[in-house]
């Protein structure tokens, strides 16, 4: 009952009610970003979604269009300010996935949407992942993300599926409430960041054993 009816209601509900409490703060990030990041305000990016549906994620943009003499973008290290890892750090860059829950492309708890590159090295488990919509927060995101491997946040991803219910939803979100709060390095975007990109892992792990695990 929960996974079919409640769980979209509440989302709904939820995202509606964050976007109007929240309304001048999205306006004053937005100002802020335009203003020490540039145009375009918000970063959008082609995410696999429920069933693997291809969605378009919004987030506020964190990076500069810095270029070097050739006209090539610098590397993310240079263009990423003060500004933009303080919106990462507090998980205020996020914010504009609300209107992505409002419209059903995503969940408020869920399995992080990861790239589209990355869905030809799932395996037939990891796939189950993307049988509910991806979320603004997850099991595997308070579990320490940047502290686990490809394998284990897919792991729970997994169990986060198997086991979706409405206690399990409310754990995710206090456990994120307190690891936000707390400034926690354990919620943090990118496990690309400490072990690598997920498809180039993958594809190496294909080549060496013909198996993707």
């Amino acid at each position: 009952m929960y996974r079919r009816f409640m769980k979209r209601g509440l989302d709904f509900v939820l995202s509606l009610a964050g976007i109007l409490v929240l309304s001048p703060v999205l306006l004053v990030l937005a100002v802020m970003v335009r203003c020490k990041l540039g145009s375009p305000v918000l970063f959008r990016q082609e995410r696999p979604g429920k069933d693997e549906k291809i969605f378009t994620l919004c987030k506020f943009r964190t990076m500069t269009d810095k270029k070097d003499k050739e006209g090539k973008l610098l590397p993310d290290s240079e263009r990423l300010t003060k500004f933009g890892r303080l919106l990462r750090a507090t998980s205020l860059d996020e914010l504009p996935e609300l209107f992505n829950i409002l419209k059903g492309d995503m969940s408020i708890i869920g399995p992080r949407p990861l790239l589209v590159s990355y869905l030809p090295y799932y395996t037939e488990e990891e796939r189950l992942r993307h049988h509910v919509r991806p979320g603004l927060t997850g099991l595997a995101q308070v579990s320490g993300r940047n502290y686990i491997d490809w394998d284990k946040r897919m792991e729970k991803d997994v169990e986060y599926v198997k086991n979706l219910s409405f206690a399990m939803d409310v754990k995710v979100l206090w456990m994120t409430v307190k690891t936000v709060l707390g400034h926690s390095d354990e919620v943090a975007e990118d496990t690309n960041a400490v072990e690598g990109n997920f498809a180039q892992i993958r594809q190496k792990r294909l080549e060496e054993t013909g198996k993707l695990k």
